[in-house]
């Protein structure tokens, strides 16, 4: 009976971390460029109290074994990378990446990490940076005399000074990864590579598999309120579910106590 406790125990501890999970997601719902999580889980080792094909009698084998399983255990959270909404802003230096690609972002170490959000601004030397001030890599300097600016599908930074020239000042490349699952989320909306997520490949946008870049446009966070809701209650009535289990064993228990007293 008490297996059936601790079994429960890790029952509820899964879902709560479903419940976490569900949470963050719901907390990053206007996030730009957040992508979701989910929880995988796996159930932990088996009890076999009886192997199956084992022998019953002389020349006759059991169909089916028993076993008696010990709960769940939380494997991993796996980051979707399906495309977000894309949100109009008619700012020249807001962009949203459609398809595969990461921007890259240059940290004061001088460790690269990658991010989906293209909120960008320009810093006090007219450098590209993100929201949070870090520097896009590979570095642009936006010129100060120029009247208009215009990034290009490709990410071609083309900008016309006072005088009518135009001109490209560079351009935004982009990272995929074979695994983008394996990246590390770091806060500020960056994410870092790891072994999982493999070796980064750049390229431009729109060539080799690589999304395009729409200018005056952000991606919105791939978060879906109604399934969210809808896993939290879930989650909610498995944990109820699991409670209820250790209370039946507790109550078992009780009986088998009362019984034992007569």
């Amino acid at each position: 009976m008490l297996r059936a406790f601790s079994t429960s125990a890790t029952g509820m501890a899964a879902q709560q971390t479903m419940v976490d999970v569900i949470a963050n997601n719901l907390a990053n719902i206007n996030t730009t460029g957040f992508k979701k999580s989910q929880v995988s889980f796996q159930d932990l080792l088996y009890i076999k109290l009886k192997n199956a094909g084992a022998e019953v009698v002389s020349g006759l084998n059991s169909p089916s074994g028993l076993e008696v399983g010990s709960g769940v255990r939380t494997a991993a959270t796996v980051r979707v990378y399906t495309g977000g909404e894309l949100q109009s802003t008619e700012r020249p230096l807001d962009i949203a990446i459609t398809g595969d690609g990461f921007l890259q972002v240059s940290m004061p170490n001088g460790d690269i990490k990658y991010t989906r959000d293209g909120s960008l601004q320009t810093n006090a030397d007219g450098e590209l940076v993100t929201s949070t001030g870090y520097r896009i890599e590979p570095a642009i300097s936006i010129p100060t005399d120029i009247t208009s600016l215009d990034i290009g599908k490709d990410g071609s930074v083309n900008v016309t000074d006072s005088a009518g020239t135009q001109s490209v000042v560079g351009t935004i490349e982009l990272a995929r990864f074979p695994n983008p699952s394996g990246l590390s989320a770091e806060g500020e909306n960056l994410l870092a590579a790891t072994e999982a997520s493999g070796t980064a490949t750049t390229g431009t946008a729109g060539d080799s598999g690589f999304g395009i870049i729409q200018s005056g446009f952000l991606e919105k966070s791939n978060v879906q309120m109604i399934t969210e809701l809808v896993n939290l209650i879930t989650a909610q009535r498995a944990y109820e579910t699991n409670s209820r289990a250790i209370r039946a064993g507790d109550e078992m228990l009780r009986k088998a106590n009362e019984i034992a007293r007569f």
